[in-house]
This record gives C-alpha cells, structure tokens and sequence, in this order.
C-alpha cells in the first residue's frame, strides 16, 4: 500500500521535503540545512535525542541555527493577534460575549462557547498553516520555521495538532495568557534545543530561516 498522502492534502511525502536534512556524509549540497549554514556544537555527546532514528550524531547538524526566542515570542504575539481578530470576530457574529452586564452592574462570566471557538481557531491556524511548510504567518514574516528535531523536515499535520493542542487548549480553557507564557517563554531557558512545552510535546524546534 502507498505511504504517500492522497492528492489535494497539501502535505508533501517526507523524502520530497525540500527543508528534511540529508543523512551524514552528503555535504556541501547547497540545501538550506547544509553544515555550513551554521549549527550548534552536538549536546550531550551527541545522538537522537528520542531515540533510534537515522541521524546517528547532533540532531541539529546540518540544520539553520535555532531561532531566536525574543523573535520566536514576537511572532506568537502576531498570530495571537491576527486569529484573536478572527475570533472576536465569529463570537460576535453568533452573540457569544465574554461579558455579560447585569441590572445589578458588570459581572465576568467567560464563555464556554467563546473557549471553544477561540480553541478550534487557534488550533486549525497553527496544524494548517504549519503542516504546508513550517510557518504560521508570524513566523514567516519573521524568518522562523518549525522543524521535526530529528530530520528537519516539515511536521505532518499529527506532530503539528499535537503541538497546537499543548499550546492552545489550556490557553483557551482556563489558563490564558499564563499558559501561553509558560509554554511559550520555556524556549528561553531549555538547553540545548531551546523547546518550548509544544515542542517537546511534539519533538520539534524552531529554527532561523534567515
């Protein structure tokens, strides 16, 4: 039976990937995770971090230097902004509000219909937008790609629901912003993959593509 997707989805087989690395020795093959492109220096004495695989040394060699995690939180802020328009957006088009004004004045009472649509939003963004080629719009415009950590290629649309799931169900459900924080301001002090939560819940990285 084919392992290649069916026609129309939009995800590439992975040895078709143009981002996936190339297997030690091929080197110098002007790919954009060339060993020259600058790497880090392999952690812990090197090896698949999750095991097995067919990249025996550093995960990150061959791959562009891990992204920036000032501009990795930069570029979530752009996309929290850009889906959260669309979300007020469908909650006010249907009268779902986050607020409701009482006679007896203003009392905070959070949709549940709001969570579940701001979760569909946010989730369907991210899975979709990286499954095409790594990038949301934010992390395009700020030269980001998300990478499979042990063979940089593309995440298929499980490992990117997976990541978009950690990040946003709790963001949309109870914990907001903190979560997103967390999640997200993890990459700032994780060695040596810099990882935020959803990536290590995906096995994923961020890397520059600039």
């Amino acid at each position: 039976m084919s392992t290649e997707p069916p026609p129309g989805s939009g995800q590439q087989p992975p040895e078709d990937d143009p981002f996936r690395k190339q297997p030690p020795p091929g080197q110098g093959s002007g790919s954009p995770y060339d060993p020259s492109h600058g790497n880090q220096p392999p952690p812990y004495g090197g090896g698949d971090p999750y095991g097995g695989g067919s990249y025996p040394t550093d995960p990150l060699a061959g791959m562009p230097p891990l992204a920036d995690s000032g501009r990795r939180t930069l570029a979530r802020i752009i996309d929290m902004i850009l889906v959260g328009i669309v979300v007020w957006l469908v909650t006010w088009a249907f009268g779902v509000h986050e607020y409701d004004v009482g006679s007896d004045g203003a009392s905070y009472a959070k949709s549940l219909g709001q969570s579940l649509v701001a979760a569909v939003l946010y989730i369907g963004y991210d899975t979709v937008m990286l499954a095409k080629a790594g990038q949301t719009l934010g992390k395009k415009w700020l030269g980001l790609r998300v990478a499979n950590l042990d063979n940089g290629s593309t995440p298929s649309v499980q490992t990117n629901l997976i990541r978009a799931a950690v990040l946003w169900i709790p963001f949309a459900f109870c914990c907001a912003c903190i979560w997103t924080a967390i999640s997200g301001g993890w990459s700032f002090f994780d060695k040596p993959y810099k990882q935020g939560l959803h990536d290590k819940a995906a096995k994923t990285v961020v890397v520059s593509t600039r």
